[in-house]
Order: structure tokens, then sequence, then C-alpha cells
């Protein structure tokens, strides 16, 4: 259980960390006298590891959820639609996680 909070923890961090120079970035003022660097675009990036990590907590989850409940049905059968409800729980972590990302490309 240790393991599963400090892995969430640290996940939280990640995202933090990676959305924080979106939140940092002014508008950029341009130039008509030096050529532009290439900028990188940290919306994206951001946007992009919300919901990737989102997914992958979400998939690491289902993957518990799944053999417990495989073991579960086959001792007691009548579990199964308590079971796919348990099973869909962790599908709402994408869904946010793809809140967040919506709201990183249009706020920011």
């Amino acid at each position: 259980m240790k393991k599963l909070i400090l892995g969430i923890l640290l996940m939280a961090v990640v995202v933090t960390v990676f959305s924080l120079p979106v939140l940092a970035a002014q508008a950029e003022q341009p130039t008509t006298t030096a050529p532009q660097q290439p900028t990188v675009n940290w919306k994206a990036i951001s946007a992009a590891l919300a919901v990737a990590v989102s997914a992958l907590a979400s998939a690491w989850a289902q993957s518990k959820i799944g053999s417990a409940a495989a073991g579960a049905l086959a001792e007691k059968p009548e579990l199964g639609g308590i079971l796919i409800v348990l099973e869909a729980i962790p599908e709402t972590m994408i869904i946010l996680g793809f809140v967040v990302a919506l709201l990183i490309m249009v706020m920011a």
C-alpha cells in the first residue's frame, strides 16, 4: 500500500513539474532583427503528459482489479455486476486527465 501511495505522489509531482513552464510562460514579443529560435511547445507536452500518465495509472489499476475479479468470479459468480463496476472506476482517471489536458491547451 505504501508503494501505491508513493507511486501516485510521484506521478503527481512529475505532472506538476512538467506543467509549471506552461503556467509561467509569457507571450513572446516578435523580433524583426534576429532570427527566431524554434521554441518548445510546453502546452502540448504538458497536455500529452496529463493524458499519458493518467492512462498508464488507469491501465495498471485495471490490471490489478481484473486479476482479482477473475479470482472472485471463480468462487462467487453472483459478483459479476459489482466487479464490472469496479473495473470501470479507474477509467475516470483517463477522463479527468483528458479534461486537464483540455484546460491546459485552452487556458494557458
